[in-house]
């Protein structure tokens, strides 16, 4: 890529809103990953008997659905940034695209 093409997107608005926009999702979601996931290995480590207590007359643990509430948060986590970052990222890309050309 030509260094002045680069300068020119760099000095544009929307590549500075981009970077901030995605910055700011990235580092929201992998906070809320992180505070699920060790939420629930502290929750293994520190209080195995509510996860082995059974749920009410059935055989389940509270552990199952919690862990299966862990899995089912990544996918719909995911799910939610690829959605917003094909509605929200692409059009700002597309038109760094054309500020630049």
């Amino acid at each position: 890529m030509d260094s002045k093409v680069v300068e020119k997107i760099k000095a544009s608005a929307a590549y500075r809103e981009l970077v901030q926009k995605r910055s700011r999702l990235g580092w929201t979601l992998t906070a809320l990953v992180l505070i699920v996931y060790y939420g629930y290995v502290l929750l293994i480590a520190f209080d195995k008997d509510l996860l082995a207590s059974k749920m009410g007359a059935c055989m389940m643990t509270w552990g199952m659905p919690i862990g299966l509430f862990v899995i089912v948060f990544t996918v719909v986590i995911t799910g939610l940034y690829v959605r917003h970052a094909n509605s929200t990222y692409d059009d700002l890309t597309d038109q760094i695209k054309r500020e630049a050309a």
